[in-house]
């Protein structure tokens, strides 16, 4: 059987090498059946838990793993590691032995869900997020959207009971009112030296779950998620400094909006209300051209296969919380409008959530760069008053970020990598309904600050 494939290594910068990044239609075109592709790429200024998938329509439901960069630097924190094992959420037990503290790389790699994660009875150290390292704090559960990784340390310090084992699960953190996985997948910690050590399968999960006694939060806890979050801080250390822009050059303001568009004449819609399901980002679907972004730029085709008119600011402002759902004209424009900016400007994006069809955490990936996630904030951003409570002293640094449910997050970087690179929520199905869109960052003035020309073996549409 011939298929298309792609291969995108989430989270890695790709200075220079944008042809090596892997998402359909937007630095390359697919992988045709029988051929192959190269991705050719070095790793620079990273260190971590990222993880690789394929970009192509929703492969990644089963193409994918992890990605680890070891540090040529000892970790700063003064834990000695006994261990450390990657976590992509499926079953599996690890065995431990009392007293001896391991880090895990948690990985969440769901298509469509935003997951809470915990150990019964044992609480983890916060240690790094999307291969950055933070301040470090304790919690009894995390949250990680899809896209996002995140590292704790556990020591194994419980008293297991008869069964040698604790449990270790993920279940979903629910803000959507649309149909979801509701599941929980489970692990299993095994104490060494206990006498059910050679069990091959510890106990089973009870039939009723009782989400509590395993430390996992209810899945509406959106309280949780916000403490959470707030805690999240960058190290700022002199070794590890944050580099966060305390000015701008620009700010974008984007609508993150989910649509509902009309049934075409003599047509069959099977959405609510006989409509068709889009998304958009200020009112723009985004549509995959026939040829790569990064191709039509690099040869300079840009009128051909896309345009660089992206609304910078909502075409028309509105209480974008507070609308009374699937009350309003959700109709969407469609295209391939991307934003472009000069080489190293301090850029700040503002992501707005609505509620068009209900309030919903969106996961905003953003492809070769990092960002520092300065503010956040529920209800409608205030561009005068907003910005004043902005953190530009340790700002969490992400690949990923969950804009809260009914609200807003503000995210700024310096544009210094010369490319096209994707923006797109990392819920596949809202991407697979438009919510995205692109940035390209224009070539500097030094020869080091361009594109490297396209590689031999790339792809042919």
């Amino acid at each position: 059987m011939e298929c298309l494939i792609q291969h995108y290594g989430h989270g890695i910068r790709q200075l220079r090498t944008g042809w090596a990044d892997g998402p359909a239609y937007i630095t390359q075109c697919p992988i045709s059946g029988g051929k192959s592709y190269t991705y050719k790429f070095t790793v620079q200024y990273q260190r971590g838990t990222l993880w690789w998938h394929s970009h192509y329509a929703w492969q990644r439901a089963s193409v994918y793993g992890a990605f680890i960069i070891h540090p040529r630097m000892p970790f700063p924190f003064s834990a000695p590691i006994q261990d450390e094992f990657p976590i992509i959420f499926d079953t599996f037990i690890k065995t431990v032995e009392r007293g001896k503290t391991y880090l895990l790389r948690i990985i969440n790699a769901a298509l469509n869900d935003e997951l809470f994660f915990a150990v019964a009875n044992h609480t983890l150290t916060v240690v790094e997020i999307d291969a950055v390292y933070t301040k470090p704090f304790t919690t009894t559960a995390i949250m990680v959207a899809p896209g996002q990784t995140t590292n704790v340390l556990l020591t194994a310090n419980q008293v297991p009971d008869s069964s040698g084992t604790f449990l270790m699960a993920a279940w979903p953190y629910l803000t959507s009112v649309f149909p979801f996985d509701n599941s929980t997948t489970a692990g299993f910690l095994r104490y060494k030296n206990t006498v059910t050590e050679n069990i091959k399968h510890p106990q089973k999960m009870p039939s009723t779950f009782e989400p509590n006694k395993y430390n996992l939060p209810k899945m509406e806890d959106t309280k949780f998620v916000t403490e959470f979050s707030d805690k999240l801080r960058s190290l700022a250390s002199p070794q590890y400094p944050c580099t966060v822009p305390k000015t701008i050059d620009k700010q974008v303001v984007t609508v993150v909006s989910l649509n509902l568009q009309d049934c075409p004449a003599n047509k069959t819609c099977k959405g609510y209300e006989g409509k068709r399901f889009f998304a958009s980002m200020n009112n723009q679907s985004f549509v995959r051209p026939s040829l790569s972004i990064l191709e039509s730029y690099y040869n300079k085709l840009r009128n051909k296969e896309y345009s660089t008119d992206f609304p910078e600011k909502p075409l028309k402002p509105f209480d974008y919380t507070g609308v009374v759902p699937v009350s309003e004209n959700m109709n969407t424009q469609f295209g391939t409008k991307i934003l472009e900016v000069p080489y190293g400007t301090n850029l700040e994006i503002v992501l707005q959530g609505t509620s068009f069809l209900n309030v919903e955490n969106h996961p905003i990936h953003i492809h070769g760069h990092n960002f520092f996630i300065v503010g956040r904030g529920f209800g409608n951003f205030n561009v005068a008053k907003d910005p004043a409570k902005y953190n530009l002293i340790d700002p969490p640094e992400r690949n990923t970020v969950a804009v809260p449910t009914g609200g807003w997050a503000a995210i700024r970087f310096k544009a210094d990598n010369p490319g096209v690179w994707f923006i797109h929520c990392h819920l596949e199905e809202h991407t697979s309904w438009g919510l995205a869109s692109g940035l390209i960052v224009q070539n500097g003035p030094r020869a080091s600050q361009c594109v490297l020309p396209p590689p031999k073996d790339l792809p042919s549409c």
